[in-house]
C-alpha cells in the first residue's frame, strides 16, 4: 500500500522530538508564558518575514497566543498542521517554532514548511537542525511524501537553513505571499521521502 492510499492517523500530540542540543514538541497551554515571551522579544525580528497582523491585533498578546496553541493542537489532532516549539535542551527556553502546515493528502502528500528562530540564537545552526528533525518526523511518523518551503530572495539566512538540511531549490514563484503587508515574490524549495532517503543512507 502506497502513501496516497494508506490510511493515516495523525501523530500523536505527546511527540516529543531530541536532537543534540534541541527538544522539539507541539505546545502546550502551559507555554503560553514562554511562547509569549519569545514573540515579544522577536517582533522586530521576525516582523520582514511575517504575515501582517489584522489591524488591532497584536500576536503576542496573551489572548492571541493562546488561540494560537488552541489552534495549532486542533489542527494537529486533525492531522491538517504539525506544529513544534523550539527548546533549547541546555535551559529549555523556547527558541522558535517550525511547522508543518497545509498538509494534503490523497495523491500530494505534501506539506508546507515553515521556521523561526530567536534573534539570539541565530548563526550557530540550531534551526538547521530543527528543520532537519522536523522533516525526519514529516517523512517517518506524518508518512508524507513532499515538503516544501518559500523563502523570499532577500532572506539569505533561511535559504542557507534548507539547502544545509538538503532542499533542493525549484524556481521563483513570483508575488507568492503576501509578508508585511506586500505580494514578494519568493524563491521555491523541496524535498521528497525519496531524497531524503536517499540523503540518510
Amino acid at each position: 500500500m502506497n502513501r496516497a492510499t494508506q490510511t493515516l492517523v495523525a501523530p500523536s500530540l505527546s511527540t516529543r522530538l531530541e536532537t543534540e542540543r534541541l527538544v522539539l514538541r507541539p505546545a502546550r497551554s502551559s507555554d503560553v508564558g514562554r511562547f509569549r515571551q519569545a514573540l515579544r522579544e522577536n517582533a522586530t525580528h521576525l516582523r520582514p518575514w511575517s504575515a501582517a497582523p489584522a489591524p488591532g491585533e497584536d500576536p503576542a498578546s496573551l489572548t492571541s497566543v493562546s488561540r494560537t496553541i488552541l489552534r495549532d493542537r486542533t489542527e494537529w489532532r486533525a492531522g491538517q498542521t504539525f506544529a513544534l516549539l523550539v527548546f533549547t535542551r541546555a535551559d529549555e527556553c523556547v527558541v522558535g517554532r517550525v511547522a508543518l502546515g497545509g498538509v494534503h493528502r490523497g495523491a500530494f502528500q505534501n506539506a508546507y514548511l515553515g521556521y523561526w528562530i530567536d534573534s539570539k540564537h541565530q548563526l550557530r545552526g540550531l534551526m538547521t537542525e530543527a528543520v532537519i528533525a522536523a522533516t525526519a518526523f514529516a517523512f517517518a511518523r506524518a508518512k508524507l511524501h513532499r515538503v516544501q518551503a518559500a523563502v523570499t530572495p532577500a532572506n539569505r539566512a533561511s535559504q542557507r537553513v534548507l539547502e544545509k538540511a538538503g532542499y533542493r531549490q525549484e524556481g521563483l514563484a513570483q508575488r507568492y505571499l503576501c509578508i508585511a503587508g506586500r505580494w514578494d515574490d519568493h524563491l521555491l524549495y523541496a524535498m521528497t521521502v525519496e531524497e531524503w532517503s536517499s540523503r540518510a543512507t
